[in-house]
């Protein structure tokens, strides 16, 4: 295929005003001007945007979509395991539904892949996969597997276990506990590279990933002192961690910044309903933005529906973020913070050919999602879902 006359952001520091993007199977073939297109080729299928945005597929980096699933209440709510504080073995492979009427929402608003996993109601929820939003079959459309390690600190396993009278029921319990957990974790990978362990344990093999920092803890944590907990203990067992949603990272920037771990921002766009989140404002993400860190942008899906992502983006840059921030917000910076950046996230030769083509802006409220490409292959399209 081959996309022209689009107004194309790599995301990459080159863009082109009036430019073309070929593709060769799944992957980006070539990007350049107009004036630079070669002659096309047999049977090369031509899409002429005629002057849309032409970006790369805007990216959700922590949600539950197809795990608290829409239209069918408890049932369908697999997000949390909470008859445990600890549940390490849990992937978030088996428990998403790609049938989740969510996952169309995203597709029609430009997303083409999400961070997914448990919820908050453990201090540790479990193991979160990357995937892409088109499918049926999700072993199909996970890209990675595991992602991160789902860890949690604050009100919500706080509450729920202390509301049950169980154990933790304190900050104090739920920061204890987790060290335990990394403790006795440490020790299983000792004993398995020196030889010494006896026979393999299901609860202590997910925990090997990150120690070896090839994925990284998933941190909730939205209270000031709670993210720096989480920060205090990711140094202490030297692991990598992202800290997810950073309500009131804003007033511990330069700290944050400090550590070296990235920040996930949101929801904002939702009401106050706990204390720890009583300072969430917009402008969290411009803070980080001018203390140097590294941040992307969530609904955290379903508290704030995935099509609002991009609205989500907009009103940062309304609270001072930088135009081209706030979309990197959602495209490149959530593809490095997931790690995932060598395959989506931005608009170059030899990376998937996630695409979204907008009418214009897509953080503005009246700009329409024209087409969603997946890998190549056009996904949704704004004529055929319109009859047009």
């Amino acid at each position: 295929m081959l996309i022209i006359n689009g107004r194309i952001l790599t995301m990459e520091g080159a863009n082109f005003e009036i430019g073309y993007v070929r593709i060769k199977g799944r992957l980006i073939e070539e990007i350049g001007c107009m004036s630079e297109l070669r002659p096309l080729r047999e049977k090369e299928e031509v899409l002429d945007v005629n002057g849309a945005w032409v970006m790369p597929g805007i990216i959700e980096s922590h949600c539950h979509i197809g795990i608290s699933e829409e239209k069918t209440g408890v049932i369908g709510d697999d997000c949390n395991e909470g008859t445990n504080p600890v549940t390490s073995a849990l992937r978030a492979i088996d428990a998403v539904n790609p049938m989740d009427a969510a996952f169309h929402d995203a597709i029609k608003a430009g997303i083409t892949s999400v961070m997914v996993g448990p919820g908050s109601a453990n201090v540790v929820g479990g193991q979160f996969m990357f995937m892409k939003t088109h499918g049926r079959c999700i072993d199909e459309m996970v890209v990675k597997q595991p992602a991160a390690m789902k860890v949690a600190f604050g009100e919500n396993p706080k509450t729920c276990y202390g509301d049950k009278d169980e154990f933790p029921a304190t900050r104090m319990g739920v920061a204890a506990l987790l060290r335990k957990t990394l403790f006795e974790a440490g020790q299983y990978k000792r004993e398995k590279e020196n030889g010494k362990l006896e026979k393999e344990d299901f609860d202590m093999e997910p925990w090997l990933p990150v120690l070896r920092k090839e994925i990284p803890l998933k941190a909730h944590a939205h209270r000031a002192d709670d993210i720096l907990t989480a920060i205090r203990i990711a140094k202490e067992y030297d692991v990598d961690m992202t800290l997810d949603h950073g309500t009131e990272s804003h007033l511990v920037a330069s700290l944050v910044k400090e550590s070296g771990f990235p920040v996930i921002v949101g929801p904002d766009l939702s009401a106050r309903t706990k204390v720890e989140i009583k300072n969430m404002n917009f402008k969290t993400n411009r803070v980080l933005y001018e203390n140097g860190v590294l941040f992307s942008i969530t609904t955290d899906h379903p508290v704030t529906m995935i099509q609002y992502l991009p609205l989500c983006a907009g009103l940062a840059v309304k609270h001072g973020l930088p135009m081209e921030e706030g979309l990197k917000a959602i495209t490149i910076n959530a593809a490095k913070i997931c790690r995932v950046d060598d395959i989506v996230g931005s608009l170059r030769p030899g990376k998937h050919a996630d695409i979204a083509v907008f009418s214009g802006n897509p953080m503005e409220v009246f700009t329409k999602t024209l087409y969603t490409m997946i890998e190549g292959k056009i996904v949704y399209d704004y004529r055929k879902d319109n009859d047009e």
